[in-house]
């Protein structure tokens, strides 16, 4: 296995819902199902590598309070030294509806004091060389985005391969925002974004083809994955071929976090050096997996899926 990495936002998430029709003003509704959780997409993703049986390393912080203490044991010796911001922890609350669509009302916390100096001192770039980060987030982090060249720099000095995600920008895709993300892609050696995101970076409706269109703006050794949601992924290799796969049908749950869990177990596949297609599976088996199960699972390890791919 090469290294894996995470730097990005960990914060908590408090999932409620179905709730059909939106409340009006001043009411109140009884919803069947509440669950809190570790959340953020650097948090949803590290929780799936554990699950896998994975190694890694992950850079992060969190606020003064119960929830900052809470998210720190949660993850045991590597949440250790995370730094303690003067406020307090972000909060994600995430309203589920019937037809899988979600909304969430989300506190700004301590995420936009996290900084790269932070994540120098959590990360051995040394012990990581050779591997792949995912930089997650983008749009929260404030601090750490504006040092995104320099964690660029740094990432290119240890020879880490950077796999981006930047979620959803609070004030929508902008076109200061797909700048500065297209800005992004030219340092990063994967892009892992959703249909609507690659699609609205690139003006181009079909998926395959905007996908071409980021792939051409980053180095030429890139890859660049679309996560389509029931419709499976979609991923160019180095060489620009395309490969697909479907994803399975099951009864959902919550997709909250969906796209972080596909991440994890996409990058766990090609840090163990699969074909691009056999990471495109994991990703999406692990996913359905999350999405589907109720406490969340994550099915098999990865060593059961690199077993499968020997026989």
């Amino acid at each position: 296995m090469r290294p894996l990495a995470v730097i990005g936002n960990v914060n908590i998430d408090l999932i409620l819902g179905p709730a059909e029709p939106w409340p009006k003003a001043g009411t109140e509704i009884i919803v069947d199902h509440d669950e809190l959780r570790v959340g953020g997409c650097a948090g949803n993703s590290a929780l799936a590598w554990d699950s896998l049986g994975v190694d890694y390393a992950i850079a992060a912080n969190v606020g003064n309070d119960q929830f900052g203490i809470w998210l720190k044991e949660a993850f045991g010796a590597r949440g250790r030294d995370w730094p303690v911001e003067a406020v307090g922890t972000t909060l994600s609350v995430g309203i589920t509806h019937p037809d899988g669509e979600r909304t969430f009302f989300t506190t700004r916390g301590h995420l936009p004091l996290f900084s790269f100096d932070e994540v120098r001192t959590m990360l051995d770039g040394e012990r990581l060389r050779g591997g792949f980060a995912l930089l997650a987030g983008s749009f929260l982090t404030d601090a750490l985005t504006l040092a995104y060249d320099e964690f660029f720099d740094w990432a290119d000095a240890h020879g880490i391969a950077v796999a981006l995600d930047t979620g959803w920008p609070l004030d929508g895709w902008t076109g200061a925002n797909k700048r500065k993300s297209l800005d992004w892609l030219k340092r990063c050696h994967c892009a892992l974004f959703n249909e609507v995101e690659t699609t609205t970076l690139t003006g181009e409706t079909d998926p395959g083809e905007a996908a071409r269109l980021l792939k051409a703006r980053m180095p030429s050794e890139a890859i660049v994955v679309v996560k389509r949601g029931p419709r499976g992924a979609l991923a160019l290799d180095q060489t620009g071929a395309q490969f697909s796969v479907p994803a399975p049908r099951v009864d959902v749950v919550d997709t909250i976090g969906a796209g972080d869990v596909f991440n994890a177990g996409f990058l766990a596949a090609l840090a163990a050096d699969l074909p691009l297609e056999h990471c495109l599976r994991i990703g999406v088996t692990v996913a359905s997996e999350a999405i589907s199960t109720l406490p969340r699972s994550y099915g098999k390890p990865l060593l059961a899926f690199l077993e499968e791919t020997r026989k």
